[in-house]
């Protein structure tokens, strides 16, 4: 009986997510197309230690469709990022900034995007860029956003970037961290008024400056430790129209060695999505095993009808897990091991709540930032 009413439990929440949870599944790409601009762009980007990236990072932003200035915040960095980017850029098109110390209360980035968004302001500009260092921008990326931005009057536009795929390890992770992602905050919730969801990635964000002021600024959200979608709650709440998309082209070019840097970068900030509750934690694991293990372990409970159930119910997870693998240009098989991939996030998801508990918790360049 158990089996058969667990199963039955499983395939309802795959129905749920198929039919109503906002078609999260069915990616959400930028039709929009670019038209000519004569707009002001300002574009900040915070780096600590990014000597191995800035390079590349900024020619991308140089090499845009549109003009646009750089607003580079060196963040206390110990390496040669401050060097490199004077190298590759010139005055007229890069200012860079020295990150005052970190005062209480602030995340390390926030407080280098808000230092960024304070001289980005001082050349008047139509829209701030925030774009993290280790992001390649496609030459019409920004265009993209800008278009985007004005055709629909939206106050925040948003890229979620195509990730590293190189390894094994980022092929089984990566495209279900995107996934997940969506899952939780459904593209088409995001952009619809009748929805409190919000979101944005924050490797590449568009905003007007009208926006950011209205909210107060990053001084508003200076504590989040997921600080892309904290603004754009903050950005949504105050009336402000906003939008996130996925792109092809524009790409994090910042890889993951293996199962453990990946492992810690979702526990850097999965217990604070749970807002640090134990309860929160304890449903979250047994929500993933009802959801994504119970549906194969019923296959092999012994009963027909838990069997018949179970696969039903891996169907539904594949169909809607099938077209990030399609675009993530990975073989379709892949959409079979998710029940296997979402035992690694619950146990990185317990991680988290181990280090926060440690005092570790939200450890990014070196700093704890969620203790």
């Amino acid at each position: 009986m158990f089996w058969i009413a667990a199963s039955a439990l499983s395939l309802i929440i795959w129905l749920y997510l198929l039919f109503a949870r906002g078609n999260f599944w069915r990616l959400t790409l930028n039709t929009t197309p670019c038209q000519p601009t004569s707009l002001r762009i300002v574009a900040v980007v915070p780096a600590r230690n990014e000597a191995d990236v800035i390079a590349e990072s900024l020619t991308s932003l140089i090499n845009q469709d549109l003009p646009l200035h750089i607003v580079l915040v060196d963040d206390s960095s110990t390496d040669r990022t401050a060097a490199i980017a004077r190298a590759v850029a010139s005055p007229e098109q890069l200012t860079i900034i020295t990150g005052a110390p970190l005062p209480p209360g602030w995340t390390g980035k926030l407080w280098a995007v808000s230092q960024g968004a304070q001289e980005a302001l001082k050349h008047q500009p139509d829209y701030l860029l925030f774009a993290d260092a280790d992001i390649h921008h496609h030459p019409h990326s920004v265009s993209e956003l800008v278009s985007k931005a004005e055709a629909h009057h939206l106050d925040l536009a948003s890229y979620m970037v195509r990730l590293s795929t190189a390894n094994f390890a980022e092929k089984a992770l990566i495209p279900a961290f995107v996934y997940f992602f969506l899952q939780l905050y459904p593209p088409n919730w995001i952009a619809s008024a009748k929805h409190h969801t919000a979101g944005a990635a924050g490797g590449c964000i568009l905003i007007r400056p009208a926006a950011l002021a209205r909210i107060g600024g990053h001084a508003a959200i200076r504590s989040q430790i997921i600080d892309d979608c904290s603004l754009a709650r903050a950005v949504k709440q105050s009336g402000g129209k906003i939008w996130l998309g996925l792109t092809a082209h524009t790409r994090s070019i910042r890889p993951y060695s293996g199962f453990s840097e990946i492992g810690s970068m979702i526990s850097r900030s999965a217990f604070n999505q749970l807002r640090h509750s134990t309860v929160f934690l304890i449903a979250t694991l047994l929500g993933l095993a009802l959801t994504y293990v119970i549906p194969v372990a019923s296959i092999f409970s012994g009963q027909p009808i838990a069997l018949v159930l179970g696969l039903l119910a891996w169907f539904a997870m594949t169909i809607t897990y099938a077209p990030m693998i399609r675009f993530y240009q990975l073989p379709l098989l892949w959409s079979l091991a998710l029940p296997l991939i979402a035992l690694f996030y619950a146990a990185a998801t317990f991680h988290s709540a181990l280090q926060y508990w440690r005092g570790q918790g939200g450890v990014w360049k070196g700093r704890v930032q969620d203790a």
